[in-house]
C-alpha cells in the first residue's frame, strides 16, 4: 500500500457502551485499516472504558487516552477533545515514524460500510483540490433508514476526512461551536474543495442532535449560530426550517439557544475572515440554490 493511501484516525467516546462494538469490528474489517487509531475517552461512567482496554491490548496500531471530561457536551469541550487526539496523533507518528496523508474523524456512535475509507480516500486521489470530505450518515427511523439532509458542498462533522495539507495549512481542528463547520469555512477561504459523498455511508445509531436529547442539541445549534455570527434573518429562516421539522419544538429549542447566546455568550468567534463568511452565509446559500434551479 503506497503512502497516499494511508490514514490516521480518532474517535471522541463519551458513554458509548452500546455503539462502540459495532463501530470498532466496521474499522477493524476496513479493506484499508488505519495506521493508527486514537480513541479518546471522555470520561465515561459506562463499560466503554473496558472495551476501550480490550481492543487497545488487542491492535497495537489502537491507542486510547484519558480526558477529563464532565457531562456530554458538544461545545468548546468537543472541540478540545478532538484537538487533543490529533495532537497525540502527530505525537505519536512522529515517534514512530508512521508516514500518512489522510486524517480521519469518526463519531463513536457510526458503524461503516467495510469499504468507507478506500472509496473516499479514491475521491481524494482523482481531485488533488479535494482537501475535507465526509460520507452521508443514516440512521434508523423504524425499519427505513433515513438520510441527514446537507448540501453535497458541506461534509458532516464525525464521518470526515482531512487531506493532511489542508488540516496543516488550516490550523488544525479549531476550538469552537460547530468546530467542523468552521474547519470547513477556513478550507474553503483557502480554496480547497469540501464534498460530502452521498454514495458512501455511515449509518448513525442514532439521529444526529440527539445523544442527550434533540431539546439540548438545537439548543446548542442555537449558541453556535450567535456564536459565528449568522445574520438575524438566517436565524428566522432556520427557526422556521426546524419548526415545520418533526418534532416542531426543535423550532423552540434552537430560538432558545440563539436568545442564551445574546444573553449569556455575548462574544463572537474571533477569526475575522470566518466571522465576515458567516455573517453573509444567507446570500451564499441563496447563490447556491437559485444554481440547483437553473440546472
Amino acid at each position: 500500500m503506497t503512502t497516499k493511501f494511508n490514514y490516521v484516525l480518532i474517535t471522541p467516546c463519551k458513554n458509548e457502551e452500546k455503539s462502540l462494538p459495532k463501530l470498532a469490528e466496521s474499522i477493524i474489517n476496513q479493506k484499508i485499516t488505519p495506521k493508527l487509531w486514537v480513541i479518546i475517552n471522555d470520561n465515561s461512567t459506562d463499560k466503554s472504558t473496558e472495551i476501550l482496554s480490550d481492543l487497545e491490548k488487542k491492535y497495537n496500531w489502537i491507542h486510547v487516552i484519558t480526558s477529563e471530561g464532565t457531562e456530554r457536551d458538544l461545545s468548546f469541550h468537543y472541540a478540545k477533545i478532538v484537538s487533543e487526539g490529533f495532537s497525540l496523533i502527530l505525537q505519536i507518528s512522529s515517534t514512530k515514524k508512521i508516514s500518512f496523508e489522510y486524517m480521519g474523524l469518526i463519531d463513536a456512535d457510526m458503524i461503516l460500510e467495510n469499504n468507507f475509507f478506500e472509496k473516499i480516500i479514491d475521491r481524494f486521489e482523482k481531485n488533488p483540490l479535494l482537501g475535507i470530505a465526509s460520507g452521508n450518515a443514516v440512521y434508523y427511523n423504524g425499519d427505513k433508514l433515513v438520510a441527514e439532509k446537507g448540501r453535497e458542498n458541506l461534509p458532516i462533522g464525525g464521518l470526515r476526512v482531512w487531506r493532511r495539507d489542508c488540516f496543516v495549512e488550516t490550523g488544525g481542528f479549531p476550538i469552537s461551536y460547530s468546530a467542523d463547520s468552521v474547519s470547513n469555512v477556513l478550507a474553503i477561504l483557502r480554496g480547497w474543495d469540501t464534498k460530502k459523498f452521498d454514495d458512501i455511508l455511515g449509518i448513525q445509531t442514532r439521529r444526529t442532535s440527539s445523544a442527550e436529547g434533540l431539546w439540548k442539541g438545537y439548543r446548542t445549534k442555537g449558541e453556535s449560530d450567535y456564536y459565528r455570527d449568522y445574520h438575524p434573518l438566517y436565524i428566522i429562516s432556520k427557526f422556521m426550517k426546524y419548526s415545520f421539522t418533526s418534532p416542531s419544538y426543535i423550532g423552540i429549542a434552537y430560538l432558545q439557544g440563539y436568545i442564551n447566546g445574546i444573553i449569556k455568550i455575548r462574544k463572537k468567534i474571533d477569526i475575522p475572515e470566518v466571522r465576515k463568511y458567516y455573517r453573509n452565509k444567507h446570500l451564499e446559500v441563496g447563490r447556491y440554490y437559485a444554481g440547483k434551479l437553473k440546472r
